[in-house]
């Protein structure tokens, strides 16, 4: 079991890395090394040889392997990425690359996606090395960069160049999942990630007659891309069951003792209550327009329109997405993927998910384990391209009331430091029996 110190190093771990500014404002603009180098420096503390990697100057990312017990079972990747999406720091209680610990709660950029679980990462490392413990299997860790805006820097890259440090590598495991989710009715379930919702974020572009703004114009670029992205915002996709989901509501409503009836989906969520809030965003395809870009004068009817739309599909929902886009952008307006990434799903019947599940059932005994999807992406995408099946798994121990998946990109983002802890126990624990 994890030592006091490791668990005094993990809360250290966490302060120290959000205190490191690596925000992510996309088109390269970031500088992820001194995180890197720090998460090298610990690794190096526990007796490995971690490698340094970059693409771009500065966009570091750090590969290290522990050497399991038995050479002929397949190797596990454990992974978190360095940076951080933007924080606005008047909009805070606290300064967001503060570390602050205060009451109990460290704060901060990065507190809950993900440098909590890149510490929980080193700190279980670290006390392995104090007190002699190796894995039955090699564990790969690799702490990443870009994965908040492409991944080219980070995961992609590694996946596409170094592919040979990852050999043996079937499996992986990273953020979202195994956090408490409290119902409201006193129940507390720890949802493992098992499967993820493809990227597929596009550019829309419109094209017309440019012209002057007082005369009449039937091909105005701005009114034709308005009409395609009001189809898309109020476009109603169709249920997509997948696997994972399927799995998920099944075991969501044998915990509270309702029939799982799939013909009646919208029916059984309803009686789900906030559970519901674990599924009903995997169920479909979704596309949100996001951004606008259109004109440079008032008086000045533009040629060309170009909005941004946040895409995203359930694991083989990608036909029916373009089919779909093809029709409400119509002849007008033009779509193409901006970026795009495969969805992913991962067995919950295999000895892996089993593990991950007695792991948290050790150290919560009252809470529930159930699969899910998750809504957005991880690096698992850009890995599953070595071969490796993705699982979310950072374990938390959340109060009610502590909303985490609010905080994920939100102000004031924050947590527990007995969360820490907990997660700290947890992942000592799969990992020792993975």
């Amino acid at each position: 079991m994890a030592d006091e110190l490791a668990l005094d190093e993990v809360v250290r771990f966490t302060s120290d890395l959000i205190r490191i500014d690596t925000t992510n404002r996309g088109g390269g603009d970031c500088r992820e090394r001194p995180a890197a180098e720090y998460a090298a420096e610990q690794l190096a503390g526990a007796g490995l040889e971690p490698l340094l990697l970059e693409r771009s100057s500065g966009r570091t990312n750090v590969v290290a392997r522990i050497e399991g017990t038995d050479p002929a079972a397949d190797a596990l990747l454990v992974h978190g990425h360095l940076d951080v999406v933007p924080a606005q720091a008047a909009d805070w209680s606290v300064h967001p690359f503060s570390g602050e610990i205060r009451d109990g709660v460290v704060w901060g950029r990065g507190a809950v996606d993900m440098k909590n679980m890149d510490a929980m990462i080193l700190a279980v490392v670290r006390n392995w090395a104090r007190v002699g413990v190796r894995p039955r299997r090699d564990i790969v860790v690799a702490f990443t960069a870009d994965e908040e805006a492409s991944a080219e820097d980070g995961s992609g890259y590694l996946a596409d160049e170094h592919g040979a440090l990852f050999e043996g590598c079937t499996e992986g495991i990273s953020e979202s999942g195994a956090f408490t989710f409290h119902d409201g009715a006193g129940r507390q379930i720890y949802p493992i990630a098992a499967g993820e919702r493809g990227t597929a974020w596009l550019k829309l572009t419109a094209r017309g007659r440019a012209g002057h703004g007082s005369k009449v114009n039937r091909e105005n670029a701005v009114t034709r891309l308005a009409a395609a992205i009001t189809r898309i915002g109020e476009h109603a996709w169709p249920l997509r069951m997948t696997p994972t989901v399927r799995a998920s509501l099944t075991e969501l409503a044998a915990l509270y003792g309702i029939e799982a009836d799939l013909s009646d989906v919208d029916g059984l969520l309803e009686k789900l209550g906030p559970a519901a809030q674990l599924v009903e965003a995997t169920l479909r395809n979704s596309a949100n327009p996001t951004m606008l870009d259109a004109g440079y004068k008032v008086n000045v009817i533009p040629g060309e329109a170009v909005a941004y739309v946040d895409g995203r599909c359930v694991p083989g929902g990608e036909e029916e997405f373009r089919a779909t886009l093809d029709l409400l952008t119509g002849p007008d307006v033009d779509w193409e993927f901006a970026h795009r990434e495969v969805a992913l799903e991962a067995p919950v019947d295999s000895p892996t998910y089993a593990r991950m599940r007695a792991a948290v059932e050790e150290f919560a005994p009252e809470g529930h384990v159930v699969p899910f999807c998750m809504t957005g992406g991880t690096d698992a995408k850009q890995f599953s391209r070595l071969g490796i099946t993705g699982y979310g798994f950072a374990p938390l121990k959340l109060p009610e009331g502590f909303d985490y998946g609010k905080l994920f990109h939100g102000v004031d983002e924050r947590v527990p430091v007995e969360a820490l802890h907990f997660g700290v126990r947890v992942l000592d624990r799969f990992l020792r029996t993975a």
